[in-house]
This record gives C-alpha cells, structure tokens and sequence, in this order.
C-alpha cells in the first residue's frame, strides 16, 4: 500500500529537522567531551564549550521537538487543524508508538540538558553534563532497523556507538574553532595534539561501529561472498586506508603546527582535514547501512516458543564442543575490552621504553581477564544465558569471582600511575580523571565494607532471582546491565578491601568477617534459589527445550552454582585480604 504524500513542508522539513538534531548533538556533548579532556576549566575557552552546549542544547530540544512533529505528520499523515481530535493523534503518536517516545523523551532530555549547561562551571558538573548530554542520544540510536529481535539489538549497539563517536567528533570540531580566537596559539598546538588522540579512536569506532552495523544484514560467513559482502569487504578496505592515510596526514600538520603556532592556515588546513575524514567515514558507514542485505529464506511454519519469547530460535543442544564453537559476541562488550588491551598495551611500552619493567604476571592477568570478558559476554554462556538459568547465573559468578580479580591483579592504576604522561598544566587526561574519580567521595563512600558488601549482596539477590531476573536474562540492554553493574560493584569491592582504600578499612579482621558475611548472603540466596518454586516460569519454563535437564533441575543447578561462586568468594576474598596484610607487616 502507497502511502499518501504528507506534503512538502514534512517532506523537507523531517530530514532538515534531523541534520540539525544531529549537528546540535554534537555541539552539546561532543565539544564538553573534549573540552574536559583538552583545556583547563578556568580557560575562557572552557567557559566557551559550555555555552556552545547549552545554546546547542536548546537548539536540539526545539529541533528534537519539530522532527517528531514532522514524523507523525509523514507517518499518519492527519489533516492539520487546532482541533481535540489532531492533538488527540498527536498525544497517542508521543505516548503509545517508540518513534514517538524516543523523539518525546529527546525533547524533554535536551530541556533539561539546556538549563544544565547554564548552570555548571565546575570540573564534576561539566562531566555529569557531558555524560547526561551522551547518554541523551541514545534513545535515537533505538531506532531504524528490521530483522529478528537478537539482530536488532545487536545492530542498536552498533548505531548508538556510532552516534556517539560521531558527535563526540564533530563537536570537538566545533569546540576548536569557536575557541581558537581567544586561546593563545602555544596553547592551541597542544590542545590540536589532544584532539588528534581523541579523533583517532572515534575514528577507529565510527568505522567499526558502521561496518557491524552493516555486517549484522550478512547474518552467515558465507554471505560474505554475495555482492553485498564483497561491497562490504571493498568498503572496509578502502575506510581503513583512509583512516591511515589521514592519521598520517593529521601527524605532518600537527608537526607544523607546533613549529609554527601562528599560523592560521595550518589550523584550517587540519581542522578540514579532520573534517573531510569524518564525512567519509560517516558516509560510508550509512551508505553500508542502506546497501540491501542478501535477502534470506523466511522461516516455515509456526513459530516456536523460544522464536516467540526472545524474536530468535532456540539455539541447538548445549555440548561440550558447543562450549568452545558457540558465538553470539556483544558489539559493546568487545569495543570495551580492545580498547582497555589497547591502553594497557601501549602503557607497559611506554615503561619499558623508558628502561622500566612491567611485571609480565600482571600483565597476563589483565590480557586473560579482557579475553575471559569478551567470551563471556560473547561465547557459549552469552548464547544461552537468555534460554537457560543455570548459565545466566554463571555469567554472573565467573564475571565476580573471575574477571574482577583478573583485571584487579592487572593493577591497572598502578600501571597509570607509573606510565601516565602527567599534565601540569591543570588541564586533565585520562590520569587525571580517572584519579579523581577514583579518590572522589563518593567512590570513597561506596567503596566502604559497609556500604559495598550489602550492596553487592543486594545485586546478587537482584541479578539471580528478582521479578526483574526475565529482563536480566533475556534482554541484551539487561544483559549489558548485569555485566556493568557486577563489574562496577566488584571492582568497588576490591578497592576497599585490597585497593586504594584497603589499608585505611580497619583490621583484617573486622575486613575479613565482612567478607564472610558476603559469602554468607550469597549462600542464602543460593539456597532460596534451590528451595524455591521455578523463577520467571514465564520465560525458562515456557522455552520450548527439549534437550538438557529440566528447567526445575536447571534452576537447582544454578543455586549449586551460586553456592560454589559464594565459598570462592570466601577463598579469594579471605587470601587477598590476608596478603596485603602481610605485605604491609614486613
């Protein structure tokens, strides 16, 4: 059925009302996304970022607004009058369709945004700002994309760190050329070397980002050899000689440009240079996006249970091969752990070019404890964690008592502290933000035995076996959550028992009888888990399995899980805590 024309005004004003959104996206979170990692917050040109924010915030808030408006017109396409009936349509549009809530809670987000960026001046607020303004470009990146439930959901992660990558880009664009008249031009050189750090890896991400996005339309390996993979493989190519080419063009103007600051030609030659690389990555990412996918056979039949409740078919019998061969992997998931080997890396170069050792045990714990997170959130226990308890329950555990260790040996901290470049010009690099936050009060506060054990306990319970344990399990935005959240609170465990903070926590004893109580809570809700009727029945029980134990028994085999997660919880916990003591008694 053809859609009846909504007129000209919709039809030109919905894609300008876009460009706009996205341009003044950029300017509200992109340019104080580099501005907290480029300049200091007394600099005029600090100032400057956030009033480019919040007149971009108000920008997007009016836009966001006109581009919802222009949507429902183009979609119903209702007769335009100031009659209950079209603010009925409209009222409906907004509330009760996804395209009309992500543009309502947009709008509402860039007001709030707006008011903000008025408001805040200092180091804290500028960066719960910028975070807010990021994270309000997320509800866009939810939208535009058909296939099954999983591929969608992949493809929403791939979009929303495009956008985000994108805008921070773009902004810092922005932000260099409304600052570059009143910063002094010894001071430019080096805010441009910064820059040129941070548009390197959005690069890397807007690249990566675009071409999984189109990859997902691939769904087989052996698509790759339809023409719409081979355009795909072209493409990739092609983007990544470009993005050579352009670090090594970025490089020789940066050199010119520290050896001549004065010179304003050099300044615009990079600043269309970045631009110019940018516009090519983002095209040929949406161009990516648009080619059409190889069109596969649709599915015969009923659906079944499993294709009901998770939008994809239940996945073929767990065995001990599926283990090793089974891969679902988490675009964000595998975005994190690349870029924190990349850091790691290229820090314990930079010690050993400088005549200082590394030790390599650290580093083979935080290489094993990025990898582990990678296969967790994209092997086996990712493929079924959605269809099966027991391997929900798992991620769970191994991600607590194997990844936060790991990555908690790799001293990464320490690593920073020793290998950072440190400014001492009172701006902040990613040293000095991540001190700050690590020694803020509120990473102090929650950091505190006291507050950290009920509140990871409080997680366990939550994450395992609440009403939310369907969303934890079977949604990929839970999924990435559970991950998050357990990460977030073992790390804060272990940096008041063993960390920063470990020696200023009292006695070991009053440490380790804290440590004890959280095995303890994790024991009890492992017994609940064992005593009680089958959890979200809804969903485990109405899968559809026919191979494995039953999902009663699989919940049981949870709570053994959970119980052993709980004793080595004890033994880990109980060894850290007395060979710290240890090291500080020599």
């Amino acid at each position: 059925m053809q859609l009846a024309d909504a007129g000209p005004l919709a039809r030109w004003g919905l894609p300008a009302s876009k460009l706009v959104v996205n341009l003044s996206a950029a300017g509200m979170g992109g340019a104080l996304f580099v501005a907290l990692f480029t300049l200091r917050v007394e600099q005029r040109g600090f100032e400057l970022a956030l009033d480019v924010a919040a007149v971009s915030a108000a920008i997007f808030t009016v836009t966001s607004a006109a581009t919802g408006f222009f949507s429902f017109i183009v979609i119903f396409n209702p007769a335009l009058n100031a009659g209950p009936e079209f603010g009925s349509q409209l009222g409906r549009y907004l509330v009760q369709t996804e395209g009309g809530r992500v543009w309502l809670i947009t709008t509402i987000a860039g007001a709030i945004l707006a008011v903000l960026a008025f408001a805040v001046r200092s180091w804290g607020g500028t960066a719960t700002v910028a975070l807010l303004a990021l994270a309000a470009l997320v509800p866009m990146g939810t939208q535009g994309h058909s296939g099954d439930e999983a591929s969608h959901q992949q493809a929403t992660t791939a979009i929303v760190i495009h956008i985000i990558a994108a805008a921070i880009w773009l902004g810092g664009l922005l932000l260099l050329a409304v600052i570059r008249s009143v910063t002094p031009e010894s001071e430019m050189a080096t805010v441009l070397m910064r820059f040129s750090t941070i548009a390197v890896i959005v690069f890397v991400l807007v690249a990566f980002s675009g071409t999984v996005r189109a990859a997902i339309g691939l769904e087989t390996f052996g698509a790759l050899a339809s023409p719409y993979g081979l355009i795909l493989i072209v493409k990739v190519v092609a983007l990544t000689a470009i993005g050579v080419l352009g670090a090594i063009y970025r490089r020789r103007l940066l050199r010119r440009m520290r050896a001549n600051p004065g010179d304003s030609k050099i300044f615009w030659l990079l600043l269309c240079a970045e631009l110019g690389l940018m516009g090519i990555a983002s095209g040929a990412a949406a161009a990516l996006a648009r080619t059409p996918p190889p069109i596969l056979p649709e599915p015969v039949g009923a659906l079944t249970p499993a294709q009901v409740l998770t939008g994809a078919p239940l996945p073929p019998e767990w065995t001990i091969s599926r283990w090793f061969t089974a891969w679902s992997p988490d675009v964000l998931w595998l975005v994190v752990a690349v870029l924190g080997l990349i850091f790691y890396v290229r820090a314990v170069l930079r010690l050993r070019a400088r005549g200082h050792l590394w030790n390599p045990w650290r580093s083979i714990a935080w290489v094993a404890g990025t990898l582990l997170l990678v296969w967790i959130t994209g092997g086996a226990l990712s493929t079924y964690r959605s269809y099966i308890y027991s391997a929900h329950v798992l991620t769970v555990v191994i991600v607590l008592v194997g990844v936060v260790p790991l990555l908690a040996a790799g001293a990464p901290m320490q690593l920073a502290r020793t290998a950072a470049q440190r400014r001492g010009d009172g701006s902040r690099g990613a040293y000095e933000w991540a001190q700050g936050l690590v020694h803020s009060r509120g990473v102090r506060f929650a950091s505190a035995p006291v507050v950290a054990v009920p509140a990871a306990a409080a997680l366990v319970w939550l994450l395992v076996s609440s009403d939310l344990l369907r969303w934890w399990a079977g949604d990929l935005l839970g999924r990435q959550m559970t991950t998050a959240a357990v990460l977030l609170i073992g790390s804060l465990l272990v940096l008041g028992f063993v960390g920063d903070y470990g020696a200023a926590r009292g006695p070991a004893a009053v440490r380790l009888l804290m440590i004890f109580g959280f095995g303890v809570a994790m024991a009890a809700v492992s017994v609940y888990i064992i005593t009680a009727g089958l959890m979200a029945a809804d969903w485990f029980g109405a899968m559809g399995r026919t191979w494995g134990i039953t999902p009663v028994e699989d919940q049981d085999l949870g709570g053994v899980i959970l119980a052993v997660g709980s004793a080595s919880v004890l033994v880990l916990g109980g060894w850290a805590v007395l060979r710290m003591q240890r090291e500080q008694t020599i």
